[in-house]
């Protein structure tokens, strides 16, 4: 409802109410605009249908992708979309993500723990929650000062003016985006994926990602070690969180199937199968072992399955984990996305060990003769490192052409010599275009940096530490951080109002009016960054 309306509905309802009349109709219309979102169903339903409007556009034109970027606390996911929006002028098409990794190095009450899945589950949940909580406050400070803007336009008797904030009020974008929300391998079994989803979906998660590692064994997706599950497994927790969204009655809820297949070379359990070729038996076609001539290659405690009408002996290891048949990564790859979309995901994600869009489309190709529309989530991960993959990329790529390359050493590509090379400035161009070629040519709806602020944060407080502990003093902190804020039009430099002061005294004066004591007046600091 336009907030001229908003008011004139409001102004007939207190007048039906002869007490209420301390109340002002401006001001419920004001909080009623800065509280869009009163629950976090009402959040995933709304982010839920922006997320399949955006996967519709991509299907159309893939120049549509998404991008996100990872977020460990509430006030770093808001300061992302107030910049993006400042950068932008819009929301659209950029998320947030919710790391399970960051969760654990950063938010468990264990302290800084690996991406295993040992921290604490509802952790995830809570995060999301608090994600939520600093994007809604986002509006209201936002609004807020719209609304001390139309405020003062009102009392100038600027009615042009006023009209024009009006319409800006009216037209508002909401800081309010898709999060798409790791819950690792489930926590679990399927009932414990079943709940935890529900915990997530009810603090505002549209989209979950679930990956193909058995829980209790469960890697970082750039660790060795990994053990994935038969699909059965998996599938019946893609099932948990589909229920869980439909339970809730988040329809557009959306799954994302994670496969970490091509580098993961153990199974923790051989597939059950009831036929040849079903799943199970697709599953086990890929465990090494050995062909058995007779009962006399079998020893005790083997265990024996059939592969192409012939039994064989399963390689298991010491830790009675099986293992797959050396090159077959890609292969299981394919199979797992193709069983996942044909049993209720609706978006892949294939964890690989280096960004090539070539190795991506590869795979993506061949998912799609199956399932044409098939799509990706991608991690940008900064495990990668991208300098040296890129440069190599570029070198081999003209090693093929027969391009001289006597002025590069291969080994040696990460050095800085090389940062303003033909070879470098080419390999920095192909990392610009890494989204775009990717998005085009192997199916990547969704681009995201899992831990991008894990590692700002260590890179600036660096920088920080080094100056002012060392010859700058207190110019490191007002040179490199707080002019910096006030040059570039950093909200933050006014952390008062960033926190919700200014949102406060309003309040205040609304509860109280003239007798509200307020902490916004010519004592107040933050008056030095006006008009700066």
């Amino acid at each position: 409802m336009p907030y001229a309306s908003e008011i004139d509905a409001l102004n007939t309802l207190i007048k039906q109410n002869p007490s209420w009349n301390a109340i002002k109709p401006e001001y419920v219309a004001r909080m009623r605009a800065q509280n869009k979102f009163k629950t976090g169903l009402d959040i995933a339903k709304y982010t839920a249908k922006i997320m399949r409007e955006d996967m519709a556009n991509y299907d159309r034109d893939s120049s549509q992708y998404t991008q996100s970027l990872g977020c460990w606390h509430g006030f770093i996911g808001q300061q992302k979309m107030i910049s993006i929006k400042k950068h932008f002028n819009s929301t659209k098409r950029r998320y947030l993500y919710l790391s399970g990794w960051m969760v654990a190095a950063l938010r468990s009450e264990f302290g800084p723990l690996p991406d295993q899945s040992m921290h604490e589950k509802t952790a995830v949940s809570g995060l999301i929650e608090e994600l939520y909580t600093f994007l809604r406050q986002a509006d209201s400070w936002e609004l807020n000062h719209l609304f001390r803007d139309l405020e003062a336009a009102e009392k100038a008797g600027d009615q042009a003016k006023a009209q024009e904030i009006t319409q800006k009020i009216d037209q508002h974008e909401t800081h309010i985006v898709p999060i798409v929300a790791d819950i690792d391998a489930g926590f679990g079994n399927a009932e414990a994926t079943y709940l935890l989803a529900k915990k997530m979906i009810e603090a505002g998660a549209c989209c979950i990602q679930l990956e193909n590692q058995v829980s209790d064994e469960k890697q970082c997706g750039h660790q060795d070690g990994k053990v994935t599950v038969p699909h059965a497994e998996f599938l019946s927790k893609i099932n948990a969180v589909r229920l869980a969204f439909l339970e809730l009655g988040v329809d557009d809820g959306v799954i994302v199937a994670r496969t970490d297949s091509l580098g993961a070379g153990l199974t923790k359990q051989i597939a059950v199968t009831n036929e040849p070729g079903d799943l199970g038996d697709q599953y086990n076609s890929f465990i090494d072992g050995d062909i058995i001539d007779s009962a006399d290659d079998i020893n005790n405690g083997d265990v024996v399955i059939k592969q192409n009408g012939k039994l064989v002996k399963p390689k298991r290891l010491a830790s009675g984990l099986f293992q797959f048949k050396e090159g077959s990564g890609e292969d299981r790859v394919v199979m797992d996305c193709i069983a996942s979309l044909q049993h209720g995901a609706d978006l892949l994600w294939i964890e690989t060990e280096k960004p090539h869009v070539g190795q991506i489309a590869g795979m993506v190709n061949r998912i799609r003769e199956v399932v044409p529309n098939a799509k990706l989530v991608y991690n940008n991960s900064p495990s990668f490192n991208w300098t040296l993959n890129f440069r190599q990329q570029v070198y081999d790529a003209w090693a093929a052409e027969g391009k001289n390359l006597a002025g590069y050493d291969r080994d040696k590509l990460m050095s800085a010599d090389y940062d303003q090379s033909e070879l470098g400035k080419l390999a920095d161009e192909w990392t610009a275009n890494f989204q775009r070629d990717s998005a085009r040519e192997a199916g990547i709806f969704h681009h995201l940096i899992t831990l991008p602020t894990y590692h700002t944060a260590a890179l600036s407080t660096d920088n920080l530490a080094k100056g002012y502990f060392g010859d700058e003093g207190m110019l490191a902190y007002v040179a490199g951080v707080q002019r910096k804020e006030i040059r570039e039009g950093i909200a933050t430099v006014k952390h008062q109002d960033m926190a919700g002061s200014n949102i406060g005294d309003d309040h205040k004066e609304f509860f109280a009016g003239e007798a509200a004591l307020k902490a916004g007046g010519k004592d107040n600091t933050m008056g030095q960054f006006e008009n700066v």
